[in-house]
């Protein structure tokens, strides 16, 4: 590390230094090209991957965490003494939640504070803590401790995840790149589902299942030990020749001086500290984060979470077993996934979008349809089904991966980590709720009413992103700041 270090360093200095391009005027900007690699058009994607790829180790344990409990919840409830209390088991569920919350909170300061690359690493502690101590527990309290811990964890990796993919790809992959957050997140939940299948044949197979997670928690925090911190944090900081090294990791060489010279278009090297709650809510800042915190709501109030945690008792209606349940619902939603990976360079953010409300909207539908036609028998039970996969799908598709990825890019630099904390925030009080209130509301307005005002929401949110987002494929983060943020706003 040190010898490549004193390399990078002694390259830099063949150079002119970050300032000295700041204050030239003859640079040019970065052609556009479609060959990959080549010194004239875009820089090498495969400079940036390897970062990108140990960054979305905290997108598989977040999913890994959502889903661990799933298959051993009955298991842990008769080992532990709670068995048939459902409030306690809802609780070893969902104590996540709240733990997510306050890392969610704290993650834009910490992510500031001390950089992307340390904040990945922070992220980490709690969860390898928390796990531990799940796998190790004698009581509901034990486990509910660690339960919180692992949140804290959950909550301050994904922001921190999407913030460190966005300003590290190149703009011509960055939607692609993006995409694999969403994608390492499924990978976790069905690995959480598989490990979990021996949970009824083998007695305390569900403390393996908690002492798994630290495997990949400790392999993101030594990886990313070897990774390039943020170059966008470090032009912040003012660490200027650190950035230009970082740059040349990223992007290679002759992409350095355009990198730097679009950055110091927008960002002047504000000092973060200055960056106030306030500053989020008004002035020009009020309409980016107006966007991000309402998309994160309309993505959690199209119902998904619901489908999600509830989708097993659908299944055993239909006759599916209810081992394979979640694996379908988990199938569909990678499988969304991946066909959004393909497509989101393509087609661009905001036609997925709109694509996938719209998809989810005609899914809702087809299961308030399948609810009010039960005298059809098992036929309405597959309509609902077939509604469900397909609103899994469709999520996936765009309103799954693309607010995690859209944000960061219509974010200035100067308020992206704590703009994105609050939207995530907005995500995670949203969730809890729909969560905690989603059976109740079924028993009191029926299947019918319930689907249609998840319907409504989606095509509510179809048509705020056709008047309010906009495009941002291919557009460097610098373009789209600056295209956003005019005076007038």
């Amino acid at each position: 590390m040190l010898m490549s270090w004193k390399f990078c360093s002694s390259s830099i200095k063949k150079r002119s230094s970050a300032k000295d391009i700041m204050a030239g005027n003859d640079y040019d900007q970065e052609a556009p090209g479609h060959l990959m690699g080549q010194d004239n058009g875009n820089p090498s994607w495969k400079l940036s991957l390897p970062h990108v790829c140990v960054a979305t180790i905290t997108s598989f344990l977040f999913g890994y965490h959502i889903g661990v409990v799933n298959e051993p919840l009955e298991s842990i409830s008769l080992d532990l003494g709670f068995g048939g209390n459902t409030l306690a088991e809802g609780l070893v569920v969902s104590m996540c939640l709240g733990g997510a919350f306050i890392g969610c909170l704290f993650s834009g300061w910490i992510a500031d504070g001390i950089g992307r690359r340390r904040a990945f690493q922070l992220s980490v502690l709690p969860m390898i803590i928390g796990a531990s101590l799940s796998a190790t527990s004698t009581s509901l309290g034990m486990m509910l401790f660690g339960r919180f811990l692992v949140g804290t964890g959950m909550g301050l990796g994904p922001p921190v995840a999407s913030l460190y993919v966005t300003e590290v790809s190149p703009p011509f992959v960055r939607g692609t790149y993006g995409s694999f957050i969403q994608i390492a997140t499924c990978l976790g939940i069905i690995g959480a589902l598989l490990i979990g299948i021996p949970v009824k044949e083998v007695g305390g197979w569900w403390r393996v299942c908690f002492w798994v997670s630290v495997v990949p928690a400790a392999l993101l925090a030594l990886c990313m030990e070897f990774c390039a911190e943020s170059p966008h944090w470090l032009f912040k900081r003012g660490r200027l020749v650190e950035a230009e090294v970082e740059f040349e990791r990223l992007l290679g060489a002759s992409h350095v001086k355009s990198a730097i010279s679009e950055l110091s278009r927008s960002d002047k090297g504000d000092d973060v500290d200055t960056v106030r709650f306030s500053d989020l809510l008004c002035g020009r800042h009020f309409r980016v984060v107006f966007i991000g915190t309402t998309l994160f709501a309309l993505q959690q109030l199209s119902g998904i979470n619901a489908v999600f945690y509830f989708s097993s008792t659908v299944f055993r209606r239909a006759g599916v077993p209810s081992d394979f349940a979640n694996i379908f619902v988990g199938l569909s939603n990678l499988s969304g996934s991946i066909i959004a990976m393909l497509l989101m360079d393509k087609l661009g953010r905001k036609a997925l979008l709109l694509g996938s409300f719209i998809g989810m909207a005609m899914a809702m539908c087809l299961q308030a349809v399948a609810a009010s036609v039960h005298v059809l028998g098992s036929g309405a039970l597959y309509l609902s089904v077939g509604g469900m996969l397909l609103f899994v799908l469709t999520f996936a598709l765009g309103a799954g991966p693309v607010p995690g990825l859209l944000l960061p890019e219509i974010f200035p630099n100067k308020i992206r980590a704590k703009a994105m904390a609050l939207c995530m925030s907005v995500h995670w009080v949203i969730n809890f709720f729909v969560g905690l209130l989603f059976l109740r509301a079924l028993e009191l307005m029926g299947p019918q009413v319930l689907y249609t005002i998840f319907g409504t929401f989606c095509l509510i949110a179809a048509v705020f992103v056709r008047r309010n987002v906009v495009e941002t494929k291919g557009k460097s983060l610098q373009e789209i700041e600056i295209s956003l943020l005019q005076p007038d706003i």
